[in-house]
């Protein structure tokens, strides 16, 4: 075989090898299953910054961004114009999704009022760095709040209003330094979200006593019924009895034990000599 011929047999064999993998190739990607990326065909309107709770919105906040149409935002907003001149119900960070229910209503306004729930009232008490659980009764909180009453030269302590949620500490709504790390911050006024009627116990317990504020786990839901405790009762040594949980109205309540009450010493018998003319006898006393 010449050298022209070999040449040709080499070339051949080549290109019916590239042919083969050409078409094992081509075989390949037909069987690759079609992969459909959603396409953004909406807009939603997201923060342009951290917002904190009662803030006024304007075109300077908020920004349009792609939404895919196969995913829409319950609630959510496709223009901006309409989430200019309502106020925040809560606080949102950067780039979060805004929607109905974290506004307030449309001409609600803003600060603090839109953020008062429906049938509760804002009621704020006077505290110091103890009062106020070391500057960590932050808005978000929750606490119960205790009455120290004086009363005919005796004081007395009780659980007058429990679970209340906290709006507000300190005089201003930005409580940024105060969530970074868990920081307390330090106030002399706390806002709180009562009913009516809890509104009026608070109030009268803040004139006639002192209030202190206790704060709760959040995810403890118990309310606390308790009897108050008296100066007195301080004194008696009594084994402390755990609190009985009920369920009143599906919520689980806790129901402090009925008190131990020490039994009365036994009376005092006095032994008597009666000399009666010239009889003696003796007679008990109790």
């Amino acid at each position: 075989m010449t050298r022209s011929s070999r040449t040709i047999v080499v070339v051949t064999i080549a290109v019916a090898l590239a042919a083969v993998a050409s078409l094992g190739v081509y075989r390949a990607i037909q069987n690759i299953p079609v992969r459909e990326v959603p396409v953004a065909h909406h807009s939603a309107v997201v923060a342009k910054r951290e917002l904190p709770l009662g803030t006024l919105m304007t075109k300077e906040d908020v920004k349009l961004v792609p939404w895919p149409s196969s995913d829409p935002l319950p609630g959510g907003f496709d223009k901006i114009e309409q989430v200019v001149d309502r106020g925040l119900v809560v606080p949102v960070m950067e780039n979060e999704p805004l929607s109905e229910s974290k506004l307030a209503p449309i001409e609600a306004g803003a600060g603090l009022p839109p953020t008062i729930p429906s049938g509760m009232r804002a009621i704020s008490v006077k505290v110091n760095e103890v009062i106020g659980v070391a500057g960590f009764t932050v808005p978000g909180t929750r606490v119960d709040v205790l009455a120290m009453v004086r009363s005919n030269n005796e004081s007395m302590s009780r659980i007058v209003v429990s679970n209340v949620l906290v709006l507000t500490s300190g005089t201003k709504y930005d409580q940024d330094e105060a969530r970074k790390d868990g920081k307390p911050m330090k106030t002399t006024v706390v806002t709180l979200a009562v009913t009516p009627s809890d509104a009026e116990r608070i109030a009268l317990a803040a004139t006639d006593g002192q209030i202190i504020l206790a704060l709760r786990n959040p995810l403890d839901q118990m309310v606390a019924q308790t009897s108050g405790i008296r100066t007195t009762a301080l004194m008696v040594s009594t084994p402390a009895t755990p609190p009985v949980v009920k369920t009143v109205a599906n919520r689980k309540v806790a129901v402090p034990a009925a008190p131990v009450v020490a039994a009365a010493p036994p009376p005092s018998i006095y032994t008597v000599e009666a000399i009666r003319a010239s009889k003696r006898s003796e007679e008990t006393i109790r």
